[in-house]
């Protein structure tokens, strides 16, 4: 789906004929479909339109010279040169953009560049570059994205300096919300990036489409849906230093109308501490004292997934099922005095994920797209008492809490979208039902509903200009959902540069662990609350991209901005004079983010380096009443770098990313406002990649964390809701090394 960026080809101009003179048009494979040429004499005499064939080779007129040539094309820049005399020329075609085609957000696929949103695409070659195992991995190098790791609830996600880190982020896959949120958040390394083909991300709120919890943005993973003819199968394997081991397998069949896709990983780790060496795992015995706590703890995960897909004419029907399970194990230290006891818990999760899409085309750009997807969670978490000298266990009676959440999910739209038409458009519904019945829910069991209508347009003016209005109508079960607008503008004053400017209203409803958690254990204490309303934004932005070429070197420019205004934030707070580490869900009353960003990307043949950096500030009322800046602002940097050699197979790529000090003022259990700070860090990677065998085996190894961050001095405010007061937050496993394998066979 990715329109290529151009890159020149070595020639050889051989006659048909003795003493022919030829044209050679050098581009990309496919870039040379629906290519005119119009050769016109200097004097106006005389104009020959002539199609290429199919190498791109033109046989030129014997007399007549000097000619004009215009070459165009549907997915080229028109090229303007002149043949002054008898001899071979040679013309290098360009593509008419440099961006992916995008989903998200949009009326059918569009290019990155021509969509009303500004949309970021983390595309296949960019995931393999970076060795990413897990959505964790890949977005360490996104700007304005911050992650938090807590040792049994995983990794939540933050963005544009939102308070809650991952509540107010919408992940999707295929459009389908992942469920699954443990302290309202989704843990990132649980999402497996085995079967992605791109990861598109669009910041701030996308809630007249997506509805609840797109307030700060959304994350959309892409799958792969496509299979070669005849069928293929591809295997790979993964090792970390600190005891990594991932397998996984995938493959496909393709039969006329029909294909199957099948894919299923197994990933091992065996924890780390900090301090320990970073060598193959050592699998001799170890004495049961406190080294048996880990920081990060062992993890096993298995998932299996299948897709089938018919087409017939303009219509698909597809249906995606996939089950996966994850066992987290917290090894407890010796119990005094003697030491043969200990407390281990085990954390188990299924998810069970079963969805039927349907596509159609109607006639003259109308699609219909419709899904409809059944979601289970399951969590359950087992406390035993471990003899140490027998490795006995025992289960004390209640030491299991067990947590089951689903959602039915449908969503319906109507498009009429890419017609080259002034007014493009889309009228869609969105339904969601939830489900919970938990240990830690009171009364065990509820359910909530959400029930939505939204439209948007896209009217183009003039060909340059255009307006997208969007308007969403929600009724909820619990609450009165308000209505939820956005306005998007485009604008494209001069070839090469696009203004973008939007305002949207976020809107997230309090789920139902936010009403009703109850999670208790040693390192967590936290609640929900029944009395909490719904949460709103309103968000400003503004961009502008300016891209051109000159001659073998694409460059590529971007600024942004952006203001945030959060009310009635839904967020954890440390209850007043209540024990330690006792945190309950409260809306604050007022909290604003705002941002600035600035990106810009090369590209010239085999090297693309990207640099790019942000700041963003942060506001909340308690910052006046600790007589503090009204903002606090932290810094990012990101870089990277990759060197392909085409002809060798070998490619080469380095990561950078700088995470300045952040700060923000909270309330302890005394009901005093104090600063919650995490300092700055630095985290970089280089990846080497070797292609063999025609490509079917690709050897990949590196380093990561070339710095050796493991923990980041931190202070959060008198304790922080996922574990006990401590002076560092876990940030990495310190530095360490990985290595690769992929084979890929196909007939």
């Amino acid at each position: 789906m990715k329109r290529s960026i151009y890159f020149l080809l070595p020639v050889s101009l051989l006659a048909t004929r003795a003493g022919a003179q030829h044209l050679q048009l050098v581009a990309e494979r496919g870039m040379r479909a629906g290519v005119r040429v119009m050769l016109k004499q200097a004097a106006g005499k005389k104009i020959l339109n002539v199609v290429p064939d199919s190498t791109g080779r033109i046989l030129l007129p014997t007399a007549g010279y000097p000619y004009d040539i215009t070459v165009s094309g549907m997915n080229i820049e028109t090229t303007h040169d002149t043949i002054a005399g008898r001899h071979d020329k040679v013309i290098w075609l360009q593509s008419h953009t440099i961006g992916e085609v995008v989903i998200t957000g949009q009326y059918g696929q569009m290019n990155q560049e021509n969509a009303v949103q500004r949309i970021e695409v983390i595309d296949r070659k960019k995931i393999d570059a970076m060795a990413a195992q897990n959505l964790r991995d890949v977005l360490t190098n996104q700007l304005e994205i911050r992650m938090s790791y807590d040792p049994i609830l995983g990794t939540a996600l933050n963005m544009q300096g939102s308070r809650s880190y991952g509540a107010d982020a919408k992940i999707l896959i295929d459009g389908v919300p992942v469920i699954g949120k443990v302290d309202g958040a989704i843990d990132l390394s649980q999402i497996n990036l085995a079967n992605i083909e791109r990861v598109e991300i669009i910041k701030g709120p996308m809630s007249v489409s997506y509805g609840t919890d797109a307030i700060a943005g959304t994350v959309n993973l892409i799958t792969r849906k496509t299979v070669k003819k005849g069928g293929e199968v591809s295997a790979g394997t993964y090792y970390e230093t600190p005891g990594t081991y991932n397998v996984n397998l995938a493959g496909g069949l393709r039969a006329g109308k029909h294909s199957v896709r099948f894919d299923g990983f197994r990933n091992f780790f065996g924890g780390w501490n900090p301090g320990s060496d970073i060598s193959f795992f050592d699998f001799t015995a170890r004495p049961a004292d406190a080294s048996r706590v880990l920081l990060w703890k062992p993890r096993e995960q298995y998932q299996g997934g299948v897709q089938y897909v018919y087409t017939k004419n303009k219509t698909s029907l597809n249906y995606k099922g996939n089950y996966f399970y994850e066992l987290i194990t917290n090894r407890g230290t010796p119990l005094a005095p003697y030491g043969e006891m200990a407390i281990d818990n085990r954390f188990h999760t299924w998810r069970k994920d079963n969805a039927i899409f349907l596509n159609t085309d109607v006639a003259n750009g109308r699609h219909i797209n419709v899904f409809a997807a059944y979601n289970a969670y399951k969590r359950i978490k087992e406390e035993a008492a471990k003899d140490l000298t027998t490795l006995a266990e025992s289960l004390p009676p209640d030491a299991q809490d067990t947590s089951h959440y689903s959602e039915i999910n449908s969503r319906g739209v109507f498009t009429s979208g890419n017609t080259g038409r002034r007014l493009d458009y889309e009228i869609g519904y969105d339904v969601n039902i939830q489900y919970a019945n938990s240990t830690q829910i009171e009364d065990r069991k509820q359910q909530m509903g959400n029930y939505a209508l939204y439209a948007s347009a896209e009217y183009r003016p003039v060909a340059q200009f255009t307006v997208r209005p969007g308007l969403r109508y929600a009724y909820n079960t619990r609450y009165g959902a308000p209505l939820v607008p956005s306005l998007n503008l485009m604008y494209k004053p001069a070839d090469g540069l696009t203004l973008r400017t939007s305002y949207a209203r976020g809107f997230r409803q309090p789920g139902l662990k936010d009403l009703y958690f109850d999670f208790v254990d040693i390192n967590h204490n936290i609640h929900g609350n029944p009395d909490l309303k719904a949460e709103y934004s309103n968000n400003f932005l503004a961009s502008a991209t300016y891209m051109n070429s000159w001659r073998q070197l694409r460059y590529k420019f971007n600024v942004s901005a952006y203001y945030n205004q959060v009310n009635d934030l839904i967020t954890l707070v440390p209850r007043i004079n209540g024990t330690a580490n006792e945190y309950w869900y409260q809306n604050i009353s007022n909290f604003t983010t705002r941002g600035l960003q600035a990106n810009a990307d090369f590209t010239q043949r085999s090297l693309t380096l990207s640099a790019g950096g942000a700041v963003m500030g942060t506001y909340n009322q308690l910052s006046e009443q600790n007589q503090a800046p009204a903002y606090s602002y932290s810094p990012e940097l990101r870089g990277s770098a990759t060197w392909s050699f085409q002809k060798q197979g070998l490619s080469v790529s380095a990561f950078y990313k700088y995470t300045g000090r952040a700060v923000i003022y909270v309330t302890n259990t005394a009901g005093d406002v104090v600063q919650s700070r995490m300092n700055s860090y630095s985290i970089a990677d280089i990846t080497i990649s070797k292609k063999l065998w025609h490509k079917r085996v690709v050897l990949s190894a590196g380093c990561k964390n070339l710095f050796d961050v493991s923990n980041v001095s931190s202070t959060m405010g008198g304790g922080g809701a996922h574990s006990s007061q401590g002076a560092s937050a876990a940030v990495s496993m310190g530095r360490y090394y990985f290595f690769k394998t992929e084979f890929n066979f196909h007939k």
